[in-house]
């Protein structure tokens, strides 16, 4: 009896979850509908409109051609090769036939380009400038008392106006030293009058109407030997105070030459002691030194340059100087004995060829010829060094002033 009640309430169960599926089933469906029917209801959307395409292309193109029409362009250029310039030969140092034959130029600047720059700067000397440097010793009144190396006060007046009608003007040895170092302007035509050795004050009244007339310095060679003790230094101090006459160094002991027999401490104590003496009495440093006697080594010049002397003179009157060029000659000339080879000292401006007074009356018009040649052959061979020194020079030195 209870089996049969159980069956019952299941088989009841059963029949009621399906009648509820059923439900379930047809309420879900009847919202589906529902759904389709509210959409179907809705006002339908205008249809859009068709467009033109022929009028759209038309009014492209005519935008197009009104931005082209006030457009603006950069147009790059197409990199074009840089030539590569071959820098010319440079020609040759200046010669000339009117130089002893075993008296050649040396130079003395070993930069190219340095030299080019400084040779052709527009307000440096010009090409072609020369200097004379004379070597005066004494200066007398008559013939009778006159030594072989000396002048007459006649001679010597005749020199110094042949020398200015030959367009000549006298510098000092700065002036000089500016010169040779770096072609600093000077006149075309220069003269450095030397007056070596100690004199009076009163020697130098044969120069003075020249520095009155024409501002002409004249360069001494003073003896330093006597020290403060010197009977000639006060006069000579206050001379130097008047600016013309430019105290340079001559040696202390002064009669013993230079020669490949001193020692280092013999030309030490004579280029030295010479600069210690003038700037304890003349209260100047001097960068001249007119060698004693006219000795000299390559050694002494090598002191000299050591101590800050910039340029030398000897009594080898070889001919004129100018910017990177000194007569010189390597070897003994036998023609010549008392000419000392000043070559083999590898420093030209300490060792400048000067002329005595005597010879230099006859030589006046051979060195402006000298110059006047010099001018000529850099004037031909300007524009290749002008082409040189842009190719090579002016990237590194700078444009040509």
């Amino acid at each position: 009896m209870e089996q049969r009640l159980s069956r019952n309430s299941f088989l009841a169960e059963s029949l009621f979850g399906r009648i509820l599926d059923m439900i379930r089933t047809r309420f879900l469906l009847t919202l589906g509908l529902l759904a389709v029917f509210l959409a179907a209801c809705q006002p339908t959307p205008p249809a859009a409109p068709t467009l033109d395409q022929n009028l759209i292309m038309t009014q492209a193109v005519a935008t197009a051609m009104a931005q082209y029409a006030t457009a603006t362009f950069t147009v790059t250029p197409e990199p074009t090769a840089t030539a590569v310039r071959t820098p010319p030969a440079l020609p040759g140092t200046f010669q000339t036939a009117l130089l002893s034959p075993l008296s050649v130029p040396h130079t003395y600047i070993a930069d190219s380009c340095e030299y080019l720059k400084d040779k052709w700067t527009s307000t440096n000397a010009a090409p072609g400038t020369i200097v004379m440097v004379i070597m005066f010793h004494g200066i007398n009144k008559d013939s009778s008392s006159v030594d072989e190396n000396d002048i007459t006060v006649q001679d010597f007046n005749k020199l110094m106006n042949g020398l200015k009608e030959l367009g000549f003007e006298a510098i000092n040895a700065t002036q000089l030293a500016d010169f040779l170092d770096g072609n600093a302007y000077i006149p075309p035509r220069s003269v450095v009058l030397t007056y070596d050795d100690r004199h009076t004050a009163e020697a130098y009244e044969h120069f003075r109407p020249y520095h009155e007339k024409w501002g002409w310095p004249v360069v001494n060679g003073w003896i330093s030997a006597f020290g403060g003790e010197d009977a000639y230094l006060r006069e000579n101090v206050i001379l130097s105070a008047e600016g013309w006459v430019d105290y340079q160094a001559h040696g202390v002991i002064h009669n013993t030459p230079i020669t490949d027999g001193s020692t280092e401490e013999y030309m030490l104590s004579e280029l030295q002691g010479s600069i210690t003496n003038l700037e304890t009495y003349f209260k100047k440093t001097p960068i001249a030194y007119i060698w004693p006697g006219g000795g000299f080594t390559p050694r002494a010049a090598q002191i000299a340059r050591q101590l800050g002397y910039r340029v030398g003179f000897t009594v080898n009157p070889r001919g004129p100087i100018m910017f990177n060029w000194v007569p010189l000659a390597d070897v003994a000339d036998p023609g010549r004995p008392s000419w000392m080879p000043d070559g083999p000292v590898n420093d030209p401006r300490l060792v400048l060829p000067r002329y005595w007074p005597v010879q230099a009356m006859g030589e006046l018009d051979r060195i402006r010829t000298v110059g006047n040649d010099a001018a000529a052959y850099a004037e031909q061979n300007k524009a290749v060094e002008l082409e040189y020194y842009d190719i090579l020079c002016a990237p590194t030195y700078g444009p040509m002033p």
